[in-house]
C-alpha cells in the first residue's frame, strides 16, 4: 500500500492553521548600523500604474525567486495579474518558455513572454510605462547578508519544506499531486539532491515512499530546537540590516528585492520570535509590495 502524505496533513489542526502566532519581540542590539532606524525614510511609492492589458506573473506562492518579482512589481505599484501554477504543472510554463520555471512574465501590449526575476524586475524598472525608472538601487553586493544566508540554507530547508505542503493552503499545494511533486524534488537534509532525485549511478533516486516518510517524520518532529537555533540565527540578522525600511544603507535596493523574498517563509514557521527592527521590516516591506506573509498558517 502506498504511504499516502494525509499522515502529515492530520498533523495539523484546523486552530493551528488558522490562528495568526503572538510575535515575541526581542531586545535590539544597538550597532552603528541599528542605530540608523530612525534616521532612515520610508520609500516613497508612485502613483498607481493600470495598464490597459495588465501584466501577468505566473509563479508559485513560496518560491523565492518568483516573489522577488512579485515585490518589486508591488513596489513600483504597478496592478499586475498573478497566475498561480500548481507545482506539478509541466505544460503552463513549456507553452509560455519552453521549459518548466517559475516565475515567468507575460507583458501582452508587447507580445512578450521572458523569464529569470533579476531580468524581468530589470526590465519594469527602466520602462517609463511602469512609473519612474530606476526606483529600487542596485545591489550593494553585501558579503555579510549572502553569508548570513548560507548559515541558514540547511536550517530553513529542514522547517520550511515540509510546512509548505503539510498547511495544504498554499495555492500550488492544493491537490496531493501539486504536493507529491514537490517532495519528489526537494530534499531534506541531510540528504543532498543527487541522492534524492537521482544520478547517473542510481537514476531512479530515492523511492517516493520513503520520500513521504521522511517528509511526514520531519513534520511530527518536534522544532523547538530548530527554532531556538533559528531565533539566534535572526538576532545576528536584525544587528547588520540597516533598518525597518531597507536592509543597506543608501535606501531600498535589490538587496531587498532578494533578502525579503527569502525571509518571507520563516514567516509559515510557529514560534519563531522576530527581533524589533527585523519584524517591522518584514510587516513595512509585506504593505509596500502587497504581498503576504504567512503568519496567519504558521504550523
Amino acid at each position: 500500500m502506498k504511504l499516502s502524505f494525509v499522515s502529515v496533513l492530520a498533523l495539523v489542526t484546523a486552530t493551528q492553521a488558522f490562528t495568526a502566532p503572538h510575535h515575541q519581540h526581542v531586545a535590539q542590539t544597538a550597532t552603528a548600523l541599528s542605530m540608523s532606524t530612525a534616521e532612515a525614510t520610508a520609500f516613497v511609492q508612485g502613483e498607481r500604474i493600470i495598464r490597459d492589458d495588465l501584466p501577468v506573473v505566473y509563479v508559485y506562492d513560496h518560491c523565492p525567486f518568483c516573489v522577488r518579482v512579485r515585490l518589486a512589481l508591488g513596489i513600483k505599484n504597478v496592478k499586475h495579474t498573478v497566475e498561480f501554477m500548481a507545482n506539478d504543472d509541466i505544460n503552463t510554463p513549456t507553452a509560455l518558455v519552453g521549459k518548466k520555471i517559475a516565475p515567468i512574465f507575460a507583458l501582452p501590449e508587447d507580445d512578450l513572454v521572458m523569464g529569470e526575476s533579476m531580468d524581468i524586475i530589470k526590465l519594469v524598472d527602466t520602462d517609463p510605462r511602469f512609473g519612474e525608472i530606476n526606483t529600487i538601487k542596485p545591489a550593494t553586493g553585501r558579503d555579510d547578508i549572502k553569508k548570513w544566508q548560507k548559515s541558514v540554507q540547511t536550517l530553513l530547508r529542514v522547517l520550511q519544506r515540509p510546512r509548505y505542503v503539510a498547511t495544504g493552503l498554499l495555492p500550488e499545494f492544493q491537490q496531493l499531486d501539486g504536493r507529491h511533486a514537490f517532495i519528489k524534488n526537494h530534499q531534506l537534509p541531510p540528504y543532498e539532491k543527487p541522492e534524492w532525485k537521482g544520478n547517473d549511478e542510481n537514476p531512479e533516486g530515492m523511492d517516493m515512499d520513503l520520500k513521504l516518510k521522511l517528509y511526514a517524520e520531519a513534520m511530527a518532529k518536534d522544532p523547538a530546537s530548530s527554532v531556538e537555533e533559528l531565533n539566534a540565527k535572526l538576532v545576528e540578522l536584525d544587528d547588520i540590516v540597516f533598518s525597518e525600511h531597507y536592509c543597506s544603507e543608501g535606501g531600498l535596493s535589490l538587496d531587498d528585492v532578494d533578502l525579503w523574498a527569502r525571509l518571507r517563509s520563516i514567516t509559515i514557521v510557529k514560534g519563531v520570535e522576530w527581533p524589533t527592527k527585523l519584524r517591522n521590516y518584514m510587516d513595512n516591506l509585506s504593505a509596500l509590495g502587497d504581498v503576504p506573509l504567512y503568519d496567519a498558517m504558521a504550523l
